[in-house]
């Protein structure tokens, strides 16, 4: 099975032709933001963390490890990354785009390392 490169940028960060395949990655649209700005290919919501895990979570750094582990079993689970895993092995490189402001502990990270796991 062939695979593409995987990325991962923030929503905000200007878009680059570097990034390949734009896919957002969060189930709210980023605040502020316009579509047209935005550049992207692709928005699949429900490769996000379910809205329960989201608002427990809160971006709060301490919750970090226990928020993980409960995000990879929803995507263990998840009947909705088929089209992403679909879209990676057609392009060289797909971003993941995301709107959170902490790079370190955002979704967008735990989806990725899952990703690159089901090659």
């Amino acid at each position: 099975m062939k695979r593409g490169k995987i990325q991962l940028k923030r929503a905000y960060d200007q878009p680059e032709r570097s990034d390949g395949y734009r896919v957002l990655v969060d189930r709210l649209w980023p605040r502020g933001l316009k579509k047209e700005d935005a550049q992207l290919d692709a928005w699949m919501k429900n490769a996000a963390p379910s809205p329960d895990l989201r608002k427990w979570f809160g971006h709060d750094p301490q919750k970090w490890d226990a928020f993980s582990k409960a995000y990879h079993q929803e995507l263990e689970h998840s009947e909705h990354l088929a089209s992403l895993l679909a879209s990676i092995e057609q392009h060289k490189t797909v971003t993941l785009v995301y709107a959170a402001k902490d790079s370190s502990h955002t979704h967008a990270l735990v989806l990725k390392k899952f990703l690159e796991t089901q090659f």
